[in-house]
């Protein structure tokens, strides 16, 4: 399940040459489990067609307050109801300040003033528009009023010039639009420290040993966790991912070394409610790192490796009474008498196990299969999902064991 599953997302759509990202944000939406429907004023039809938004959201567009070749009403105060969040996307420096002065000469305007649910804003326009006092005046008002806004980003303008102005990604803007939603959530107020991705240990300037790890999985429970409302810390090693949302922390190391450190200082200082060590660490590092390139020379080179620092073990010699530590284990053969064995001698509350021996889990790939076994050898096994679902299946367990804990 995705955090936007059943949730009703009102779109509206302004006059923006950005109104081309409309149409992927609309499709991610949707592919999320929302339900979603779009506004758009009259002139984002000349940007992006009503066709197009409609093909994308199943549902038809609405631009007037009737439809005049049969008299239906588009009532603005029932889609105010309807949604349980209203996103503005893009939002032109035009339509902000009728925002903020409460002008209601659209059906995306009258709308807005209708609204009692979460209103998530995503500014568009040319960087000298942007940083002009107006706007600036009305982007203050409307924050102060509550409403969200999902920053532009910096870059090259439809204008040609650079500077900030342009509209947040749409992955960017879906992920800001679950942390708003989670602002209230099941989570709120707790603090998770999650481990990510591969280390890399250098064995000269130009080599070092690694493993498969893509962070895909680590990231994707960061996300559901935050979801629900958790201030979340990621101590991720090398890695091409990344987390667009307000209460999500990236520190990035490269080695075990470096994540032992950061991992152990995040612990001790911040006190999280709930770990997940999902890194897949290495286990050993050269015991010599050469200073400069290793040269070949015969046929044979011999590296001696040393263990590294066993982060699991560690933090769970001083895991807190009442917080929760997972851990993870990707196995190839005695898959559940090994990951019972680390559950039992690093101190876990549970364990996460999946086995490259099954198709689609494992490494560098956008599914896994998992089991998850409990201090008191209670077991669920799942079928094989997207890693999102996979997270979302591993936070509600997280959830009862907190409960179960009383914390």
């Amino acid at each position: 399940m995705s955090s936007l599953k059943g949730k009703h997302i009102l779109l509206g759509v302004t006059g923006s040459i950005a109104a081309y990202k409309a149409a992927m944000l609309v499709r991610l939406l949707v592919k999320e489990g929302a339900e979603v429907k779009v506004i758009m004023t009259e002139m984002a039809k000349q940007f992006i067609t009503p066709l197009t938004m409609a093909t994308l959201s199943k549902n038809p567009i609405l631009v007037e307050f009737y439809n005049p070749e049969n008299g239906d009403w588009n009532s603005h105060v029932s889609l105010g109801l309807w949604a349980d969040i209203y996103l503005i996307a893009p939002a032109t420096a035009n339509t902000l300040s009728k925002m903020a002065t409460g002008v209601a000469d659209n059906l995306l305007l009258t709308t807005y003033l209708s609204s009692r649910c979460p209103v998530v804003v995503a500014p568009a326009m040319d960087l000298d528009m942007y940083k002009h006092q107006a706007t600036q005046h009305s982007l203050s008002l409307l924050k102060e009023r509550g409403v969200w806004v999902s920053e532009p980003e910096s870059g090259e303008l439809a204008s040609g010039l650079e500077g900030k102005g342009r509209m947040a990604e749409p992955a960017e803007i879906v992920s800001y639009v679950k942390y708003v939603l989670g602002a209230n959530g099941t989570l709120k107020g707790r603090r998770v420290l999650i481990t990510a991705g591969p280390t890399r240990e250098d064995i000269d300037p130009v080599r070092y040993i690694t493993n498969h790890s893509s962070g895909k999985m680590a990231y994707a429970i960061a996300e559901s966790l935050a979801s629900r409302g958790a201030e979340v810390e990621v101590v991720s090693g090398p890695v091409s991912l990344g987390i667009s949302m307000p209460n999500v922390e990236v520190k990035s190391v490269t080695s075990a070394g470096q994540m032992y450190e950061q991992v152990i200082s995040s612990y001790t200082q911040n006190k999280p409610d709930i770990t997940v060590l999902c890194a897949a660490v290495s286990d050993f590092t050269p015991a010599v790192k050469a200073d400069k390139k290793i040269k070949r020379e015969g046929d044979n080179m011999v590296l001696t490796l040393s263990p590294t620092q066993d982060i699991a073990a560690s933090v769970g010699k001083i895991k807190r009474e009442g917080s929760i530590l997972v851990g993870f284990a990707l196995e190839t053969d005695n898959e559940m008498t090994n990951a019972q064995g680390k559950l039992q001698r690093k101190n876990l509350d549970m364990i996460v196990l999946n086995s490259l021996q099954d198709k689609g889990a494992g490494f560098a790939v956008d599914t896994n299969k998992i089991s998850i076994i409990f201090r008191d050898g209670e077991t669920l096994e799942y079928p094989l999902k997207t890693k999102t679902q996979v997270a979302e299946d591993i936070a509600d367990n997280i959830e009862k064991l907190l409960e179960c804990s009383g914390n």
